[in-house]
């Protein structure tokens, strides 16, 4: 049973050269952020790194339990020279890098005749591993410990998830509402800050706008605790009303 008064956090590390130069797009942070949000855990910290050794160590060693309960990786896990994620975070952890049979298997099963060392290379994994099943493609990703090493295709990346699902301890999902105005933020600063201070346990983010010639900003709420978020959404529309202003129980 999740334990509720427990915050569970996550990490993330999104490698590759091709990320930061600018020339891909992550899709994967979003996706993982909410299917954490799901398991009752909450993603704390980010890093890209590029394709070095030194510098995805470093992350590794920097967020790995116990900073956070759990530490995602995604790219680097490929067949070229440059996909070297397993053997950089094996370097941190202080393991030998091996070939994992059952992931050899697999993927001799998926390539057949088509079997290169190069794709055999998706087989190593830091000694001690274990596999992720891929429903995409052959190669499995990797879990060492509470360590979860993923592809970087996003398509590839969901699926390996989706075999996590439930399987992770986790605590209660943080819950969301938003509230509406055509208000300026700086308005209602401090009707902001007063009311998420009156509300245990709930925080409040603003995020302004500019549409149709009119300044506006949208609150969202998030709490683990319904009626926490709830009572804290009354008392921002109340609020808002008293400010002059007629709030929309949803996004603007």
């Amino acid at each position: 049973m999740a334990d509720a008064s427990r915050i569970w956090t996550a990490a993330l590390i999104i490698i590759g050269d091709e990320i930061l130069s600018g020339r891909t797009q992550d899709a994967n942070l979003a996706y993982l952020a909410k299917w954490l949000n799901v398991q009752g855990i909450r993603l704390k910290e980010v890093r890209v790194v590029a394709d070095e050794m030194g510098a995805i160590a470093q992350a590794v060693n920097a967020l790995k339990p116990p900073a956070c309960d759990y530490l995602f990786t995604t790219g680097g896990i490929g067949p070229t020279h440059d996909d070297i994620t397993v053997d950089a975070i094996a370097a941190a952890l202080g393991v030998p890098v091996v070939m994992h049979p059952d992931a050899e298997a697999a993927l001799r099963a998926y390539y057949g005749d088509r079997i290169t060392d190069a794709r055999l290379r998706m087989a190593r994994v830091p000694d001690g591993a274990e596999l992720l099943p891929n429903p995409v493609s052959g190669a499995p990703g990797i879990r060492v410990g509470n360590i979860f090493i993923m592809a970087g295709v996003p398509k590839i990346t969901q699926g390996m998830l989706a075999g996590l699902d439930g399987i992770l301890e986790g605590g209660a999902p943080m819950l969301s509402r938003s509230v509406g105005a055509w208000i300026g933020e700086s308005a209602v600063a401090d009707l902001l800050r007063e009311t998420e201070a009156a509300h245990a346990g709930v925080q409040i983010g603003s995020y302004p706008f500019w549409r149709d010639g009119k300044v506006g900003a949208n609150f969202v709420i998030r709490s683990a605790d319904p009626h926490g978020l709830a009572t804290c959404a009354a008392a921002l529309l109340d609020g808002l009303r008293a400010a002059g202003v007629e709030p929309v129980d949803g996004e603007i």
